[in-house]
């Protein structure tokens, strides 16, 4: 699928919480696995393996029922988290797209025998199946999402960091601060305290994942590349109360 498609998606998806509980025809999982062969990381050298399970190999708190679940996997390094977030969204947007359901899911986990068969680091899952609810939003004024002044101190970057104020984010939480210039944009996580620290900063950092990707497609649909990088200037120059996450290289 062409990554115009996905960027046109992300002013349209929603997570979807009601599916049909009928397992989903063959050909089209196998699309999905297909799919999922091609996705582009943030970093190249972070080892993944993500894949489809059956809803019975899931485990864990879920008020999402759903017939099938994309799980996560990755070698422990730096970026392993907003990396994730960076591939699966790209799932996330390509199932909406084609007209299959998706959501975060935070608290599920693959059952035991499921973890067992990949020697990397479960992260995280998606639910996915046909939606029993409505797919897509009618438009961007039914996103709850913050004002783009409330997420960036950048000028002229709108319609690239439009796209990454509308990526979904652990409980709508939305982490994440933006600042830079002359082709770069640098993305900061909000720091929480001990309490939600344990809740919320491994999915927080996942999310950043999510919006990075969104920014990455908005600026593919300019006809611009972009490598992900670690900047120390930036990472000295954070905005308090915020983490330096990475910084998006804009040519």
């Amino acid at each position: 699928m062409k990554e115009t498609m996905l960027y046109e998606t992300i002013f349209k998806r929603k997570s979807i919480r009601k599916y049909d509980l009928t397992p989903m025809n063959e050909d089209v999982l196998n699309e999905i696995s297909n799919h999922i062969q091609n996705l582009k990381p943030m970093y190249e050298n972070i080892k993944t393996e993500i894949s489809v399970v059956a809803h019975k190999d899931i485990k864990g708190l879920m008020a999402i029922k759903a017939p099938h679940y994309i799980v996560a996997y990755s070698e422990v390094k730096e970026g392993y988290l907003p990396n994730i977030g960076f591939m699966l969204q790209q799932i996330d947007l390509y199932l909406s797209a084609k007209g299959v359901g998706s959501c975060w899911l935070g608290l599920a986990k693959p059952a035991k025998e499921i973890l067992a068969k990949s020697q990397l680091e479960f992260v995280i899952t998606l639910a996915i199946g046909r939606a029993m609810e409505p797919l897509h939003r009618e438009g961007v004024s039914e996103f709850k999402r913050k004002t783009l002044t409330e997420i960036t101190d950048i000028k002229d970057r709108g319609e690239l960091l439009e796209a990454a104020r509308l990526a979904p984010s652990a409980t709508n939480s939305q982490p994440w601060f933006f600042k830079g210039g002359e082709g770069l944009i640098h993305g900061y996580c909000i720091k929480h305290n001990l309490v939600k620290a344990m809740i919320y900063e491994r999915l927080n950092k996942v999310d950043m994942g999510i919006a990075f990707c969104h920014l990455w497609l908005a600026a593919k649909n300019q006809g611009r590349a972009v490598v992900f990088i670690a900047d120390e200037t930036a990472r000295e120059d954070r905005p308090k109360g915020y983490d330096y996450t990475a910084t998006a290289s804009i040519e």
